[in-house]
């Protein structure tokens, strides 16, 4: 009996312990500029009229054999499982040079029909600001794509605060709402503009269609810029579009402040962005676990996009590459070797889970702390965005930047773009699984070569401990690649900004003073390349 007590105590602590003493890291407890969201009496609508009325969600009690399942050192050190990764004193530095100047003489104006889901739409949304400054162009507000999977009607102005996209970067490039009336009819240059193009590119080959176009089309605008070995000013120029020029509409913005309040309420939270939804398994013929019914459901749906050109995928050899989103299951097995205890708050920022609560019913074991949209608010509160996936995905995007830990399940557009803003933001913790080496763990646990324990939970510590969002320069090219591929080999400049729009500050003491000098990675001479 006495020692049945002792455990009891045990748990009771570590649980209060785990919600109430340890508070998120201040660098991640607030809402820092330039993700500020904008207070309430900036809002032209009448606040959310069921704010108060939420009740918290009943969580089911926590299992206690699920408290055995700890980390390598044999204990729970949670003050090391949250704390953030060093910085090195890195911080924004996206100020234009002296040279800059102020848009030049527009000659002709450019329309951009976006392509993909909302973080890919982001992501070419701010190449074309940069394209637009390249050719002195007057930018158009782009377009949403409204034909992708997801079938979105939403506008430009429904995602995102769009007066203040146009005012933000007003000494940059001139964005107007809409064409002229008088250029409405006018001949178009229709162009798909070549992938990973350079400043020659543009200043030349598209820049001389103005000879003789007044307005230019761009029918897609993901991937259109390249990554490196651009200017300073125009990389500098990006990281102001997207860090903060392209916020969130109001609407969206209070929504996501309020789910983040929501979540704050449980203490520390992991976002989980758990890309196992239909349309992902689809696209990447990913089908490991799944039954043969399935299998052949995804395979149509892939068989039938007519934009997803590759459509013969082995799932077993995408799976060996690392090429596929982790299952529920087998994030459950890796959050609880690097030591998460079952009492964490874990947001999931995704959509439908393909499977429901059967795919998820490993993971909710493990961690019955799981939360989601659907359960920090209402349905009043949700109505207005229930049916816009864009929308939907930029609260999940809010909640995942303001995270105190953030966690893909594969690194896909949405995993990016919130890894590259954390880092912008001062290096946010980010666990990056590594998926290929996981496979191969996860399919030992299952024919029984490796069982649960220190030596699993040591193994997979060991492989993500340079993996959790510390300062780096941008990934270059894998050696050996040509054409294509060398640029596709690239990490995306969106995912880490560094060094072109992060400076080092250094501090230097003498007797007299103390001075901060700022150390630019980025110099003219040096534009973006890559590597330590």
């Amino acid at each position: 009996m006495l020692t049945c007590a002792i455990a009891l105590i045990s748990m009771v602590a570590l649980f209060s312990a785990h919600l109430q003493l340890f508070s998120p890291p201040s660098q991640v407890s607030m809402l820092p500029d330039p993700y500020t969201l904008p207070m309430q009496h900036e809002f032209r609508y009448q606040k959310l009229s069921t704010e108060q009325s939420w009740i918290q969600p009943h969580l089911p009690k926590v299992p206690v054999p699920a408290l055995k399942l700890d980390g390598a050192n044999g204990s729970l050190d949670l003050n090391k499982l949250w704390k953030q990764p060093p910085n090195r004193n890195f911080t924004p530095c996206v100020e234009p040079s002296s040279s800059y100047s102020a848009p030049q003489e527009t000659r002709g104006y450019l329309l951009v029909h976006t392509n993909g889901g909302l973080n890919q739409m982001r992501a070419g949304i701010c190449d074309m600001v940069a394209v637009a400054r390249i050719i002195n162009a007057t930018l158009v507000v782009p377009e949403l794509d409204k034909r992708s999977f997801w079938q979105d009607t939403s506008k430009f102005s429904n995602v995102f605060d769009e007066d203040y996209f146009i005012t933000s970067l007003a000494n940059d490039v001139k964005i107007i709402k809409k064409l002229p009336k008088a250029l409405r009819t006018a001949t178009r240059a229709v162009k798909q503009f070549r992938s990973w193009s350079g400043i020659d590119y543009y200043e030349q080959e598209i820049a001389s269609l103005w000879d003789d176009y007044q307005v230019i089309r761009a029918t897609k605008s993901d991937s259109r810029l390249a990554n490196n070995n651009l200017p300073p000013d125009i990389q500098k120029l990006r990281c102001r579009a997207c860090y903060q020029a392209l916020r969130f509409s109001p609407r969206i913005e209070a929504m996501g402040k309020l789910l983040v309040d929501r979540m704050r309420a449980y203490g520390p939270y992991i976002a989980l962005h758990l890309r196992y939804e239909k349309d992902m398994l689809a696209f990447s013929g990913c089908t490991h676990d799944l039954s043969i019914e399935e299998a052949n459901e995804l395979t149509a749906i892939r068989e039938n996009t007519s934009y997803w050109k590759v459509k013969d995928i082995d799932s077993n050899e995408q799976r060996a590459k690392g090429y596929c989103p982790l299952t529920p299951k087998e994030v459950g097995i890796l959050l609880t070797a690097l030591g998460f205890p079952p009492t964490t708050p874990i947001y999931i920022a995704a959509g439908e889970i393909y499977g429901g609560d059967y795919r998820m019913a490993d993971l909710t074991s493990l961690f019955p702390m799981l939360m989601n949209k659907e359960k920090l608010a209402t349905v009043e509160e949700l109505d207005p965005f229930i049916n816009h996936a864009s929308q939907m995905a930029a609260l999940d995007y809010i909640v995942s930047v303001e995270s105190d830990i953030f966690i893909p399940s594969y690194s896909g557009n949405m995993a990016r773009a919130v890894e590259g803003h954390r880092r912008f933001l001062g290096h946010r913790k980010t666990i990056s699984p590594d998926r290929k080496l996981l496979v191969r763990i996860f399919d030992k646990i299952a024919n029984g070569t490796m069982k649960d324990g220190k030596k699993l939970s040591s193994r997979i510590i060991e492989i993500h401990k340079r993996r959790q969002g510390s300062p780096r320069k941008r990934k270059g090219p894998i050696s050996g690649t040509k054409g294509t591929f060398r640029f596709r080999s690239e990490e995306p400049f969106y995912v880490n900004p560094l060094p072109d729009c992060l400076c080092q500050k250094e501090s230097t003491r003498n007797e007299n003073s103390t001075d901060i000098v700022i150390n630019h990675l980025s110099k003219p001479g040096n534009t973006g390349s890559v590597g330590w």
